[in-house]
Formats: structure tokens, sequence, C-alpha cells
């Protein structure tokens, strides 16, 4: 593969720069003190400057990656995410129903489970984080007990009106248990359902009344993790929640071996079809979950997941290139609100490595990617359209007509960036894991 990196040798500027930084990052104070301190700092120099006081969760890029839940947590096993400039991490309790069909969704909050999928983990995991300043966003996925069929969550689909109600009482029993742990705990966003593709899609009415009553208990932001195939483009109530939410295993190419130009290219149809999205609803869009194996398949199916017995390669640098063509083409957007990097391991010492072939970056090539770009700091999300800004008494942004008046070239539309090229081209994945 041609590929933009070299072996990750500590000797070149650019690996020192990344490491300067994450030094850097090590001499402050890591204390809720100290956050609180920035923070009343920004308010004051706000205030002073007579500039807007903004909601930080809305405005503020989130550089996450998702917490794998263990046994314990200590603050020691957050550390490696403030080297790394994360500011978000993702925390996944489970909800259990025996397979597609089962109208029944068992709540565990307690024994039987990781402890760090409970509630008491799930607590602890958050204030340790904030304590280092760390957001947390919360998101409970349904598990399939039985998927000796291939079916996953996103066919869960009842077989008579009175299973689908016993359904979404269930699930509603589920959702707002959470709802009501995230606004005990200042927990700053709750994503209300994960890749729950066919019960939104025949449900939309049950969705909206959770959604509603999801409001009622928790004052925090909120989102929906919708697959990357056949329905992140069809839910319909993203106007009702905060932001747009993705889980972005979108193909990049379809062979092997990819350099970081055909990765680059390979992005491009899905960012039209995101970015058009994002018009339509006027939301922020967030990717709830991303990941890229350090295998030589990642690019082209970055959804497979390690089968039992498989035997693979590893190929860090890939993976690495991976990251790179996606900061490359989303993180400059002003609409753009952040990632969440599947998976991110507390044991950091332990985890990843030259040899592993497995999704997590830790101590291999894209960790120091992911490490440069969130260092940087980009613009946040998309500001208000011209109506809301000037409810705020602030200017409209110029429109086309305008921009050329200014000299400055419009935007492309829709038409144009098709008639550019921007091909699409994905399949439907035949696997799914946690």
């Amino acid at each position: 593969m041609s590929a933009p990196y070299g072996p990750p040798g500590r000797h070149s500027l650019w690996y020192a720069a990344a490491d300067s930084s994450a030094a850097a990052d090590r001499t402050l104070p890591r204390s809720s003190g100290y956050a609180l301190t920035l923070l009343l700092a920004a308010w004051l120099s706000a205030s002073a400057l007579g500039g807007d006081i903004v909601d930080p969760v809305a405005r503020e890029r989130q550089r996450g990656v998702s917490w794998v839940a263990g046994r314990s947590v200590s603050e020691r096993d957050l550390l490696a995410l403030v080297d790394s400039h994360v500011n978000w991490i993702v925390q996944t309790p489970f909800g259990w129903q025996h397979d597609s069909s089962s109208p029944q969704i068992r709540l565990a909050t307690g024994g039987g489970i990781f402890w760090g999928e409970t509630d008491a983990g799930l607590v602890t995991t958050t204030r340790l984080a904030r304590a280092l300043g760390i957001r947390t966003l919360l998101k409970p996925h349904i598990w399939l007990t039985d998927r000796r069929n291939g079916i996953w969550r996103g066919e869960i689909r009842m077989k008579s009106e009175q299973d689908w109600q016993r359904w979404f009482s269930d699930y509603r029993r589920f959702i707002l248990h959470y709802a009501r742990l995230a606004q005990d705990n200042e927990i700053e966003i709750l994503c209300i359902g994960t890749e729950l593709r066919r019960t939104v899609a025949e449900r939309p009415d049950d969705w909206r009344g959770i959604i509603r009553d999801v409001r009622k208990i928790y004052r925090g932001k909120l989102t929906y993790g919708a697959n990357w195939y056949a329905e992140f483009e069809q839910v319909p109530f993203w106007d009702a929640l905060d932001f747009i939410g993705i889980h972005a295993y979108f193909p990049l190419t379809d062979q092997d071996g990819p350099d970081l130009a055909d990765l680059l290219e390979g992005w491009q149809t899905h960012l039209g079809r995101i970015e058009r999205l994002h018009t339509k609803f006027d939301k922020p869009v967030l990717f709830t979950e991303l990941g890229y194996r350090s295998a030589t398949f990642s690019a082209r199916k970055p959804w497979e997941w390690p089968r039992q017995g498989e035997s693979s390669d590893p190929d860090l640098q890939l993976q690495a290139a991976c990251y790179e063509a996606f900061f490359r083409t989303f993180w400059d957007k002003p609409w753009f609100a952040g990632v969440y990097f599947w998976k991110w391991y507390p044991s950091h010492e332990r985890a990843g490595g030259p040899e592993h072939a497995g999704f997590t970056p830790q101590n291999k090539p894209a960790e120091l990617v992911m490490a440069h770009w969130y260092g940087r700091t980009p613009p946040g999300p998309a500001a208000p359209r011209a109506a809301e800004r000037e409810r705020q008494g602030r200017p409209a942004a110029p429109r086309a007509a305008e921009r050329e008046r200014q000299g400055r070239p419009a935007a492309p539309r829709a038409a144009e960036r098709e008639r550019q090229g921007r091909r699409d081209g994905h399949t439907e994945p035949d696997t799914e894991e946690e």
C-alpha cells in the first residue's frame, strides 16, 4: 500500500510535535477546580467583550472515544485520554432482548454484567472523567442474546400490535431509567436509541412519544445513533433532537490496500449526503461511532468484526490512513459536531499495539493521528440559520447573490456535486457485533 505514514518513529517533526503537545498537557493540574476556573474565566471574558454566552455542549467539538466498560476504573485509566486531547467519552449500558421478535427487554443495572455497565460503574466513570475535563455521552444499546439466525438489532420487528406495544413499553422503561441517571449525574448528552432501523421506520410516532417523555425527565442534549446503511437519511424525527447521530462505518473503497488519495475520494459521496441532511434539518452532525480495524480490508468493510478463529495480519498504516482521511474530510466543517472512535480500553499500556488487528487505535500510529487532530482547534458546529440569527438580533449570513457581490464564490449545490463525479457505493453489512 502507498501509505502517507512510515513507521511511527519518534524522530520526525510531526511526531515530535504531537509528543510535545501531549507533554504540555501532562503539566496541567487535573482537577475539577481547575476546570471550573477555566470555565469561569471563559464566561468572564465573553461578558467583558459583550459576546454571546453559548452552550458549551452545543458549540464544543466533541473529540471522543467509545469507552470499554471493565471490572473497575481509576483516574489512572483515564489519563491517557487527556494526553490524546480526548474531551468526551461514550459509555454504553445494555438492555437485553432474546431475539429480534421478542417484545421483552430486560434492564440490568447491577450484577451479572461488567461493573462498568452497572449504574454504579457508569456514575463513577462519569465523575472521574469529569474531574479531568472529559464529558460523557450515554448511549444505551439493545443486545440480542440469540443471534443464531444472523439477525441483528436493526431488524427488530414485532409480530403483532400487542407485541409492538409491549416492546415500546419495555423500551420506554429502559431508556427513561438512563434518562433519570443522566439527569441526576449531569451527563451532558443522551442517545435515545442505537441502530433500531426497522422500529424507527415502522413506528415513528412511538419514537416521538419516547422523545417527549425523555424531555420531561432529562434537560441535556439528545441524539439517536443511526446506522450508515439505509437508515441515517430515513430517520423522520431528527427535527426533535439536538444532533444528527450516525454510526459512520461507510465503505471508502472496493479494494484492499488503498492510499490516502483513494480514501479521501471515497468519502466524497458520503460527505455530500451527510451535508445535505444537515442542511435539511439544520442540525449539527455527530458521528456517534466510527472505527477501523488495523487490517487490510478495514477501508472496504469498516464494520467487519473479528470472527472466532480469524487470522489477519495487522495493517497499522491503513488504519492510520483511514483516520487521517476522516479528519481531513470532516474536521473543519462548521456543521460537524464531533466523533467517537471505537474503541478505547481502560488499561492503556496493555491495549492494542503493533500485533493487534482490532479496532482500537491504542499504541498504534492511528492513536498519534487522532491525538494530532484532536489537539487542533477547529470551528464549532454550525451556527443557527438566518431566521434564528435575526431573532437573536444578529445579522443574517450573506446568501449566494450577496456572496457574489462581495466577490466570494458560492458553495456548490447538490447537482454540481454530482456533476463533479462523486460516486456512491455501499453494501449491506453482513455482520454486526458490539
